[in-house]
């Protein structure tokens, strides 16, 4: 298994907290940092926001590379970009059967099965 997976693994519960960056409590982008390891992560944005240039910038000055899109493209500790709304963009951690991530509905980090239930725009990796 993955270490960014085993890291994402171990934050579910974790309150949900727009720019939060730790224990205390996480977004998306602090979930997806801690568990792939990297620090200096944006926070100059809100809860809403289409701009997928700006999030696939910020995922290229990170040192993540996109990959390909289905079939065995993916793999576990992958980030994948989604569009819950058409005014949100949304990162989550591939587990290979799932995903972790900080739903903002729920208030906490929360692992769910199966495939993504919003649009996947792409598919991001440490190379």
């Amino acid at each position: 298994m993955s270490g960014a997976v085993e890291r994402a693994r171990a934050l579910v519960g974790v309150p949900f907290r727009l720019h939060g960056r730790g224990r205390d409590g996480l977004d998306c982008v602090g979930l997806a940092a801690l568990a792939l390891g990297r620090t200096g992560v944006p926070d100059a944005y809100g809860l809403r926001s289409r701009d997928i240039g700006r999030a696939e910038e910020w995922l290229r000055a990170a040192g993540l590379r996109p990959v390909a899109c289905g079939g065995a493209g993916e793999k576990p500790g992958d980030l994948a970009l989604v569009r819950p709304g058409p005014l949100q963009l949304h990162l989550m951690v591939g587990t290979g059967t799932g995903f972790v991530h900080a739903h903002a509905g729920l208030g906490r980090v929360v692992e769910t099965p199966g495939p993504s239930p919003w649009p996947v725009i792409g598919w991001w990796r440490v190379p």
